[in-house]
């Protein structure tokens, strides 16, 4: 398995992916597979995406197939510039539990730690996914809101928990 940051020349890849991801675990996104499919340039919006560098998106690679996701996206608020977020964190079902989340998360958080400013990462996650807040725990992350009824599928109700991980000792 490889780690590494997506380019534009990934971005078929990624799309698929991502249409993987919400059909898979449609609850984990804000977004939906219905929206997506809807967006007349796709592979071309995240070749832009890839290549304006707003963004950090890595992606798990096994024989040359993509199979994790996770991106970081900084805040360009001045107000706003010692934050990130951790956004589309996704493993394909059948490598889950292999350690490509955890790879893929310290890849994010390894970069949030070279970007200057950078004290805190937030990130939101369906409070139903207990793996994956097993997982940010793990690193360090602690949830300080939920939001209930913040996803609604097919007239289902989900709550969101919101985490965050202090990059530095300071909290004040």
């Amino acid at each position: 398995m490889m780690i590494r940051l997506l380019n534009p020349a990934d971005a078929e890849e990624y799309s698929r992916l991502r249409i993987e991801a919400l059909q898979e675990n449609p609850e984990a996104f804000s977004s939906s597979y219905e929206e997506l499919i809807r967006k007349p340039n796709l592979v071309a919006e995240y070749r832009r995406n890839f290549q304006e560098n707003k963004s950090y998106t890595y992606g798990a690679f096994k024989d040359g197939v993509l199979i994790g996701m996770v991106t970081l996206i900084p805040e360009g608020k001045e107000k706003l510039k010692h934050k990130a977020t951790i956004f589309a964190m996704y493993v394909t079902p059948g490598h889950r539990g292999n350690g490509i989340g955890k790879a893929l998360l310290e890849a994010a958080i390894s970069q949030a730690r070279e970007i200057e400013g950078i004290k805190k990462i937030n990130l939101g996650v369906v409070s139903i996914n207990r793996r994956a807040k097993e997982l940010y725990v793990k690193f360090g992350f602690n949830t300080y809101g939920v939001e209930e009824k913040a996803l609604k599928i097919k007239n289902v109700y989900f709550d969101e928990e919101y985490m965050t991980l202090f990059l530095t000792e300071e909290k004040n």
